[in-house]
């Protein structure tokens, strides 16, 4: 696969309930999602860099930023039952239709990864373009184990594990190497985007990222990790 035309959408609802307001929410002095719309930008490798939201705030942050389309998403598509992926192909299209360009490949970014590093971007389209696939995902290694300490319930309210294996594991360094999808990057060609924008199918390939780069802000707790991590790095980087 040669380099074409690079898409990156940036998905960020105004609703969420486990915190409330978080992609505008200020983290250490800026909008949580400044923090992806700057890796994008530094990431240098895409034509366009567009936002979808259904809240006109969210919007207005991002055409001041500078996005290349700003795309209202209709209200169907931004509940808490909706799933994601109408809402990226919906925003790609409307894009490729105010820009006159017909993208070769898409990458969303999860508004709510603010510790990926732009390497992490480049890193994925790399892998997607030179790995004989459909798509990428970026994962971390997983702290749980289904093989080892990760447990059901049966229908009478027993414990039992998820995966079972015909030796049964006592250490966890000895199960199958299992993975985390971080949410931070995704990836596709055109082709396997548009026959079906899903994060898995037979022809996915992982690209593992540290667990400092690879908590998705979806509760409060995640928020105070993060900004104590960022912290840090300000703190022993100076800057």
């Amino acid at each position: 696969m040669t380099t074409g035309k690079i898409i990156c959408s940036i998905c960020a609802r105004g609703g969420s309930k486990g915190v409330p307001g978080k992609n505008l929410r200020p983290l250490l002095g800026k909008p949580l999602l400044v923090y992806t719309l700057d890796q994008a930008r530094a990431a240098n490798c895409f034509d366009a860099i567009v936002v979808s939201s259904d809240d006109e705030a969210i919007l207005k942050c991002a055409s001041d930023w500078g996005v290349d389309v700003s795309v209202l998403r209709p209200d169907e598509m931004a509940n808490d039952t909706a799933a994601k992926s109408p809402a990226i192909k919906h925003c790609i299209q409307t894009a490729e239709t105010a820009l006159g360009i017909s993208f070769d490949m898409m990458v969303d970014l999860d508004a709510t990864s603010p510790l990926r590093d732009p390497s992490d971007i480049n890193n994925a389209i790399d892998l997607l373009l030179n790995g004989d696939c459909d798509n990428v995902i970026s994962v971390t290694p997983s702290r749980k184990s289904p093989y080892f300490n990760l447990v059901e319930l049966n229908k009478d309210g027993f414990a039992y594990l998820s995966k079972r294996l015909e030796t049964p594991i006592v250490r966890r360094q000895d199960s199958p190497k299992c993975f985390d999808i971080n949410g931070s990057v995704y990836a596709w060609t055109r082709e396997a985007f548009f026959s079906g924008p899903s994060a898995l199918s037979s022809r996915t390939l992982l690209y593992s990222m540290p667990e400092e780069r690879s908590i998705d802000i979806d509760t409060e707790v995640d928020w105070i990790i993060v900004r104590t991590l960022m912290e840090k790095k300000i703190n022993y980087t100076g800057y």
